[in-house]
C-alpha cells in the first residue's frame, strides 16, 4: 500500500507552493498505523476471489469494531492495506494486536500457504489531516517501519516506544537503527509483541514481610479534550502520591509505574496484578477558566481492586494554582479522605468476619486502628487481631513491636487490672521483635517508648530511640516517642520540636488524635499551657473519651489558672475512671517524671483522694 503524497515533494510547473496546498489543514500530532498483506500478490494470484472476501471482511471488523473501540480513525484501504490514525500510541498498538489475531481462527482450518498474515508499522508525528486522508513525512515513515516487520510483527519508531510501557502494552525489543528507501539517516525501530502476564511490580502476597495495603494512585483524567488541562491530572496524581507516601499504614506504588495507566480504560483486576495494589485511587476533572487560574471540579474514587467495590467517592472544589503549592490543600484534603476510608473499610471487615478469613496486611492495619480507638472492647479486639496475625506471621518483627506498644497502651489508659504485668508483657514483646529482627527501627522506638514509659528507664530509652533513628531518619514513632522520654527527663523544649518534627512525617496519620496529644503534652511539659489546650482541645475533638489526652488538658488548665475548667475537664475523667486516685495514676509509670509529678500536683489541687477507700 502506498500512502498519500508527502508535501514535501515537489510537483510539476506552475503547481501550488506546498504551503498554498496546505495552508487551511490542521496539522495535529498523531500515532499513524500502517497494516498489510503479507505476501499479498501471491495470494491474488493464486485465488483473487477469496482473497478479496476475506480482506474486505477484515476491513469491515477493523472500520466497525477494533479501531472504535481503540478510539482510532480509520483513513482508507487500499486493496491489500490499511491506514488508520490514533491520538494514543498505547491504543494504537492495541489495535494493531487485535487486527493481527483476526485470520487466526480461519488460519487454522487452512494448508500454510494460504494463510493470511499481517504486518503493521507504527509512527507518531506531526502530520496534515483532512476529512478524507493524513499527509506528511510520518505517515510516509509509518509504511517504511511496516515493511521492517515479519509476519504477524508489529514495529515502531522511537516515538512510538516513548509513549509504551514495557510489559503493559506489549513486550519491547530493541532492533537497533535500521536504513529505510528514502529516508536519509538511519531511524531506531522496536518490536512490539504481546503483553505478557507478568506485572509490572511484585503482588503483594509474594512480597516477604508485606503487611502493608498497596494504594496506587492513577493520574486523574480529564473530561475536556482541551492539551493545556491534560497535566491537571499528573498534577493531583503527584501530590496526593507525595502526601499518602508519608502514611506508616500504606504501601503507596511510585508515580512512574502509576503513570503506565494514564488515559487508559485498564480494569481494576489488571492495575492490582501489574502494580501489586489492593486499592486503586483514580478520578476526573473539569477545568473552568485558563489552566493556570482556574478552578476545578474533581470527582475522586477508591477502588478495592480484589472485588471491585467502591469504596469512597467524593466531590472537592479547588484551584489550579493550589496544586502547584508544596503542601496543596485539595491533595491533602483527598489523601487524607482516601487513607481513612481504607483504614476504616479494612476496621469494619475486621469486626464482622472470620479471622481466618482476613489477609495479613488487613489484621495489622485493622489491629492498628483498634487499639487507637477508646472503646475498650475495640482495644481488646486489637490485641486479638494482632495474636491471630503473630501465629500466622511467625517472622514478622512489626506485629510483635505493635502488640508491645498496645501493652503500653493498656497501662497509660488506666485500663490495666496489673500495670506491672502489662509492662513486663510490653519487653517480652519487644524482646520478641528484636531477636526476629534485631535493627528494625518500629520495635526499637517502640522499647524505647516502653522503657521510658511504663519502665522508667529513661537511659535505656534514649539508647533504643536513638539507634531507631540513626537507621531511619524519618521513623514517624522515633521522633514521637523521642517527644516523649525528652519531657520525661525535663528537656521540654525538645520535646515540643520532635513531637512538630513527627507531625511533619504523618500529615495524613489516621491515629492524628495520639499526635495532638504528645503536642499537647510536650507544650504543658515547656509550659506553653495556651498551646497545651489549643492541641489536646484538637485532639477530644477527635477522640473525647481518650484518657490521657484529658490528663494533659487537666493540669495544663490547672497550671494556668483556669481551674473551673479544670474541675470540668476532672469530671470528664472521672467518668471514664470512676476510680481514679492517686496512687492508681502513680502505678501507670515512674514517679521520678517531674510531668507525672506535676500531674499528681494538680490531681491533689482539685481534691482526687489518695487511694481507694
Amino acid at each position: 500500500m502506498t500512502p498519500s503524497a508527502d508535501p514535501a515533494d515537489t510537483g510539476p510547473p506552475g503547481a501550488l507552493t506546498d504551503e498554498a496546498l496546505f495552508a487551511d489543514l490542521p496539522r495535529r500530532q498523531k500515532v499513524v498505523l500502517v497494516m498489510d498483506l503479507v505476501e499479498s500478490v501471491r495470494l491474488m494470484a493464486a485465488n483473487e476471489a477469496a482473497v478479496v472476501q476475506r480482506w474486505h471482511a477484515f476491513v469491515q471488523h477493523a472500520r466497525g469494531h477494533v479501531l472504535p473501540r481503540h478510539h482510532g480513525r480509520h483513513v482508507k484501504s487500499l486493496g491489500d492495506g490499511l491506514l488508520a490514525e490514533f491520538d494514543s500510541a498505547p491504543e494504537a498498538v492495541r489495535a494493531a494486536h487485535e487486527l493481527h489475531h483476526f485470520f487466526d481462527d480461519t488460519n487454522a482450518a487452512l494448508p500454510p500457504e494460504q494463510r493470511f498474515h499481517l504486518r503493521a508499522g507504527l509512527n507518531a508525528a506531526q502530520i496534515y489531516i483532512d476529512s478524507v486522508d493524513v499527509y506528511g513525512a510520518g505517515v510516509n515513515l509509518a509504511a517504511r517501519v511496516a515493511s521492517l516487520a515479519g509476519p504477524g510483527e508489529t514495529i515502531v519508531t522511537t516515538e512510538v516506544r516513548d509513549d509504551l510501557t514495557d510489559g503493559l502494552d506489549g513486550e519491547l525489543r530493541d532492533m537497533g537503527e535500521c536504513y529505510l528507501k528514502h529516508v536519509p539517516e538511519p531511524i531506531r525501530v522496536w518490536r512490539v509483541g504481546d503483553a505478557g502476564a507478568q506485572p509490572l511490580l511484585t503482588p503483594a502476597s509474594e512480597q516477604p514481610g508485606t503487611l502493608l495495603p498497596g494504594i496506587a494512585v492513577i493520574p486523574f483524567a480529564a473530561r475536556s479534550n482541551t492539551p493545556e488541562h491534560f497535566a491537571v491530572g499528573e498534577l493531583v496524581a503527584d501530590a496526593v502520591i507525595s502526601l499518602l507516601g508519608r502514611s506508616p499504614h500504606l504501601r503507596v506504588i511510585s508515580r512512574l509505574s502509576c503513570s503506565a495507566f494514564r488515559q487508559r480504560d485498564a480494569a481494576l483486576g489488571e492495575v492490582s496484578q501489574r502494580l501489586g495494589a489492593q486499592f486503586v485511587l483514580s478520578g476526573s476533572y473539569v477545568v473552568f477558566g485558563s489552566a493556570g487560574g482556574g478552578k476545578l471540579l474533581i470527582t475522586a474514587e477508591l477502588c478495592d481492586a480484589r472485588s471491585g467495590r467502591l469504596v469512597w467517592t467524593e466531590r472537592f472544589n479547588a484551584e489550579v494554582g493550589d496544586l502547584l503549592q508544596a503542601e496543596s490543600e485539595c491533595a491533602h484534603r483527598i489523601a487524607l479522605a482516601a487513607s481513612s476510608a481504607i483504614l476504616n473499610a479494612e476496621t469494619d471487615k475486621a469486626r464482622v468476619q472470620p479471622v481466618a478469613t482476613l489477609s495479613a496486611y488487613s489484621l495489622q492495619l485493622s489491629a492498628i486502628n483498634l487499639m487507637h480507638r477508646s472503646p475498650v472492647a475495640d482495644f481488646e479486639k486489637g490485641r486479638e487481631l494482632l495474636l491471630a496475625l503473630g501465629e500466622r506471621q511467625p517472622r514478622a518483627s512489626e506485629v510483635r513491636a505493635w502488640l508491645a506498644k498496645w501493652h503500653v497502651l493498656r497501662v497509660i489508659r488506666g485500663i490495666s487490672a496489673n500495670p506491672a504485668d502489662d509492662a513486663r508483657h510490653a519487653m517480652d514483646a519487644c524482646r520478641q521483635a528484636l531477636d526476629l529482627a534485631p535493627e528494625n527501627p518500629l520495635a526499637l522506638a517502640v522499647r524505647g517508648y516502653a522503657l521510658s514509659q511504663v519502665m522508667g528507664d529513661q537511659e535505656g530509652a534514649r539508647r533504643d530511640i536513638d539507634h531507631a533513628l540513626a537507621l531511619a531518619p524519618n521513623e514517624l514513632h522515633g521522633w514521637l516517642y523521642r517527644s516523649v522520654w525528652s519531657s520525661h527527663i525535663g528537656n521540654a523544649a525538645d520535646a515540643v520540636k520532635d513531637a512538630l518534627k513527627a507531625k511533619t512525617l504523618s500529615p495524613l496519620d489516621p491515629h492524628a488524635y495520639f499526635i495532638e496529644t504528645v503536642l499537647a503534652s510536650c507544650y504543658a511539659a515547656n509550659r506553653e499551657h495556651d498551646m497545651a489546650i489549643r492541641h489536646a482541645t484538637d485532639s477530644l475533638r477527635l477522640d473525647a473519651a481518650h484518657v490521657p489526652t484529658l490528663r494533659s488538658l487537666l493540669y495544663a488548665q490547672w497550671e494556668r489558672g483556669r481551674t473551673a475548667e479544670a474541675r470540668a475537664t476532672l469530671s470528664q475523667l472521672q467518668l471514664l475512671m470512676p476510680g481514679l486516685t492517686i496512687a492508681g495514676y502513680q502505678s501507670m509509670g515512674s514517679a521520678l517524671s517531674p510531668i507525672r509529678q506535676r500531674v499528681v500536683a494538680a490531681l491533689r489541687g482539685l481534691g482526687v483522694p489518695e487511694t481507694s477507700h
